[in-house]
């Protein structure tokens, strides 16, 4: 198997434990469950299906039955409280303890650099401004930017782009942009990027009064639709958004960094509430 720092979902390390297990001996759901101390023999099944959670007991019951011991365990406490957490900030609590442990066992969370990158809006910002100004310090970074941030978070999001190849440097205080996308594929991806709209959305709120009208374009409609209507209308807006990014990808002499927000969203709950 796999390091166990190597999962973000508790039931498929479950699952991958189980048929190991079988692979190298005569195993079954039923001595699962009942290793775990539970009485129903098909328990454990039913948890790796999705089908049922696990509470604090049976976390420490599966742990138990899988011989999870030290930062292993501490790594599977926290694998379950982020696939069940109810809230945004205890989803992001748990990840970022998942990325504590791992790196601690001198391994990686898959998509970590991805959900760093997507935890604040200054990182996308930094990206696209740093290259534009080169020989500038990261105070000068921090005024230029709308809001203006400290010189401190400009530093921290420089460090951890140039570590992680997101950004490259070619001189004193000059940075280039590199290939690299900032793409993620696991669940923790989502929660990273509801934070940044969540950012992104008050930062626009605060453009209303704070940018002059002739340097910013803020509009909106109220309308009735069906749901045909609405997502005929999402895929025009993911058009339009692909058809942006196609044309920022040639932009070679640009002098300012916009954010676009595409946002269609209910009023009402509808028929069906």
């Amino acid at each position: 198997m796999k390091p166990i720092v190597e999962y973000q979902d508790y039931r498929q390390y479950m699952s991958d434990y189980y048929e190991e297990r079988k692979r190298c001996s005569i195993f079954s759901w039923r001595e699962f469950s009942r290793l775990a101390g539970f009485t129903s023999p098909n328990y454990m099944q039913l948890v790796c299906e999705g089908k049922s959670g696990l509470s604090k007991k049976g976390v420490e019951g599966v742990a138990d039955a899988m011989g999870l011991v030290g930062t292993d365990r501490d790594y599977f406490r926290a694998m379950e409280r982020f696939a069940d957490a109810k809230s945004d900030e205890k989803k992001r609590q748990a990840f970022l303890e998942m990325q504590k442990i791992a790196k601690e066992t001198h391994l990686r969370v898959v998509d970590s650099e991805a959900f760093q990158y997507f935890e604040s809006w200054v990182n996308p910002v930094v990206r696209e401004l740093a290259p534009i100004m080169p020989g500038a310090k990261p105070l000068e970074l921090a005024h230029n930017c709308y809001p203006e941030v400290t010189a401190a978070a400009v530093r921290q999001s420089l460090d951890f782009m140039l570590r992680t190849d997101f950004l490259k440097k070619v001189g004193e205080d000059a940075y280039v942009q590199t290939d690299k996308l900032v793409t993620g594929s696991s669940e923790a991806i989502p929660l990273a990027l509801r934070s940044m709209n969540r950012q992104m959305s008050q930062l626009a709120a605060e453009a209303v009064d704070n940018v002059p009208p002739e340097k910013r374009h803020v509009t909106g409609v109220t309308l009735g639709m069906s749901e045909s209507t609405y997502m005929w209308l999402v895929q025009k807006l993911e058009d339009l958004r692909q058809q942006v990014v196609a044309m920022a990808a040639k932009e070679k002499d640009y002098e300012k960094v916009y954010r676009l927000n595409l946002q269609l969203f209910p009023l009402t709950k509808g028929k069906e509430a």
